[in-house]
């Protein structure tokens, strides 16, 4: 670890961010990693100390300022320099020599035109504005001429720079408009749309519909947690030298650190290897991480650009040549349910294999009971499918004339089909769960969660250990982890005696823990920090808590029916019940809440909800609130007893004034504490 106390930290904290944006390139941009995550955590970690110890020197440029600041009530608007145009279409290879035509003889040339081929993102479009390298904001082409604020939500993708390298034209730019696309890979789409099955949550129809959710947050730590990539094509504003190329930008672009278009892209002597590159595309598309519709061509001439000029809304210079959509007919063999990792079942079609545009598909999701309903699936159907974005499979209908005679409704089952425990459908929830917690399907995230910082806080018991210890077998619930011994540690991978040790120190450690913290760490679905705080105030402890019916737990202020039913599932489960007994038999003991008496606790079951901005941090606001009895929600009701307004309050102001709920500002919220 770096000195905390030197003299002189600039240096070394300059240091870090340079290696850190070095590694975050080679990641994120060019995918190839040079160093192991946990030693790129090491250095993250180093920086973040060194920032805190000395706070003047943080500057909105680290790699520790990604993800940060308050969430917004609404985006602003940023008027573009230059507009985004939008691109013609065309779908036939004769629109694409028309198009070549059209050029050549808007140019008055015979002669034959340099494209540049690249393929067509499907992603939504942005703009990102540097100033002298360093990102000043990013928006959404919007109408083109005037698109929204979202530069604290494109400050969180790990792919674009938060400043520049001083290399080439672009890079030494004044002020560098830089256009592009933010997407998402196709398996970070399938693994998003799992965990929101498993939470309950709508599945997003496609990539591109679940990058424009993404982007679209108002608060920037929501984008941050998804799996948003960029990739750059071109440009706007330069205030600067710049290239005469088109091929050059993108050089340009990479030479800068941003993420070029250039993979799969190319410089084509003439429309005949436009056409082959366009072919050359379609044939490994299904084989890209990512999703694209089609290529764009454009004249890559600078100068000819200009002579050619635009029309209306798009450049005469530039053509999108789209694919064609991709639907065929199979039939569902049968339906099997998968279940994930926080307990949710998932039915998965299982169909005769058939080729969609050069990819053979098998399978397909129905996501869960009511998309089920919806489309009225049953086994033995006959349905139409597609790659949904043209990449994912999608059942589209299903075709009732052909449906057997004998056919009957799917329903999923009742029970778990891995562990055979209970399988539940909360109230409120698309999704029916298993609600045992040592279920094989979901134990190696059970015990990850269990083990992480926010819960037992079990350090070293990292992912690549878990999964070790799951596959071998050596643990099978959570309570298993403080039964084991030095010499089974130091018989896995990578496991010395004094590493070993140090995770038996960690599970001692553990062992005392805030009966909140514990309660948080089962993952019981829907239970998190705040909810397992409420209920640990109002109970004490996880046997007070299991005997309560699902009604009484709804009493308590923040608890609705979907928790309170998700926790009296998790108690009845025989399951847990004995995972609960092996902690406490291996000396697990939950510490009870410290609870404000009455005679000292002036707010005591006073329900809280603040809105705007006021003085105190919001977190030590709550911390006040608690420390004087009372509890801090995220909504307004008609239980709420105070609302603290600030400065531009929000939607809660109005919920406030609406159900008579007493407002206050932080000057009386301050002589109530005291």
């Amino acid at each position: 670890m770096p000195d905390l106390n030197a003299a002189k930290p600039a240096p070394e904290i300059d240091r870090l961010r340079q290696i850190i944006r070095r590694h975050d390139y080679l990641y994120y941009v060019l995918d190839k990693p040079e160093i192991l995550d946990s030693e790129y955590d090491k250095l993250f970690r180093q920086l973040e100390s060194l920032e805190k110890a000395h706070p003047e020197l943080i500057t909105s440029d680290s790699p520790t300022q990604r993800v940060g600041g308050k969430p917004l009530d609404k985006f602003g608007q940023v008027a573009h320099a230059l507009p985004m145009l939008s691109l013609s279409n065309a779908f036939e290879r004769g629109e694409i020599l028309e198009f070549d035509s059209r050029i050549r003889r808007g140019l008055g040339t015979a002669e034959q035109i340099d494209y540049v081929v690249e393929p067509k993102y499907d992603g939504i479009a942005v703009q990102l504005v540097y100033e002298n390298g360093m990102l000043a904001s990013g928006s959404t082409r919007g109408d083109g001429y005037v698109g929204e604020d979202i530069t604290a939500n494109v400050r969180t993708i790990k792919a674009i720079p938060l400043k520049l390298i001083p290399n080439g034209m672009l890079g030494s730019a004044d002020v560098l408009d830089v256009r592009g696309e933010i997407f998402m890979n196709r398996a970070d789409f399938d693994e998003l749309n799992r965990s929101r099955d498993e939470l309950g949550l709508p599945a997003f129809a496609n990539p591109r519909n679940a990058t424009a959710g993404s982007v679209r947050q108002l608060d920037p730590k929501v984008t941050a947690q998804r799996p948003l990539k960029f990739i750059a094509h071109g440009v706007g504003r330069v205030e600067g030298q710049l290239p005469s190329r088109h091929w050059e930008i993108l050089s340009n672009m990479a030479e800068a650190g941003l993420p070029a278009s250039l993979q799969n892209s190319k410089l084509c002597a003439g429309i005949s290897e436009v056409l082959d590159h366009y072919d050359y595309l379609k044939n490994i598309r299904p084989d890209l991480p990512y999703e694209i519709d089609g290529a764009v061509i454009k004249v890559d001439s600078l100068e000819l650009q200009d002579l050619l000029g635009i029309k209306t809304r798009s450049p005469r210079w530039a053509l999108a040549y789209k694919f064609q959509p991709l639907q065929t007919t199979t039939v569902i063999q049968r339906i099997d349910v998968n279940v994930g990792r926080t307990g949710a079942l998932t039915p998965v079609a299982i169909m005769a294999p058939v080729s969609v545009g050069g990819v053979t598909v098998t399978r397909a999701t129905l996501h869960n009971q009511d998309e089920v309903d919806r489309k009225n699936v049953r086994e033995g159907d006959t349905v139409l499918i597609q790659r949904a974005g043209d990449v994912i499979p999608e059942i589209v209908e299903v075709i009732p004339d052909l449906r057997p005679e004998n056919s009957l409704p799917y329903r999923i089952p009742d029970h778990c089909p891995v562990c055979g425990a209970e399988a539940v459908r909360l109230e409120g929830q698309a999704a029916k769960r298993c609600v045992n917690v040592s279920c094989p399907a979901r134990l190696k995230e059970t015990v990850r969660h269990f083990a992480s910082r926010g819960a037992m806080d079990i350090e070293g018991l990292g992912t690549k250990l878990i999964e070790q210890l799951v596959d071998r077998g050596l643990v099978k619930n959570p309570a298993d982890l403080y039964y084991l011994d030095k010499p089974t540690l130091m018989s896995l991978e990578r496991m010395a005696e004094k590493s070993a040790a140090n995770i038996l120190t960690a599970l001692n450690n553990s062992r005392k823990t805030s009966v909140d913290r514990f309660l948080y760490s089962l993952g019981i679905p829907l239970v998190g920090e705040h909810i397992a705080r409420l209920l640990m105030e109002e109970y004490g402890d996880i046997e007070a808590l299991a005997v309560k019916s699902p009604e009484e737990m709804r009493q308590i202020p923040g608890i609705g029916p979907e928790v309170s039913q998700s926790v009296s599932a998790f108690c009845h489960e025989l399951k847990n019940r004995e995972m609960l007994e092996r902690l406490t038999n291996a000396g697990v003991i939950p510490i009870p809440l410290k609870i404000p008496q009455r005679d000292n606790a002036p707010l005591l079951n006073k329900l809280f909800v603040f809105t705007g901005t006021i003085n105190i941090p919001r977190d030590e606001a709550k911390r006040m609130v608690e420390a004087a009895g009372g509890k801090v929600t995220g909504s307004v009701s008609k239980k709420t007893d105070f609302v603290v307004a600030g400065a531009d309050p929000g939607s809660k102001l109005d919920k406030a004034q609406q159900f008579g709920v007493k407002v206050i500002n932080e000057h009386q919220f301050r002589q109530l504490l005291e």
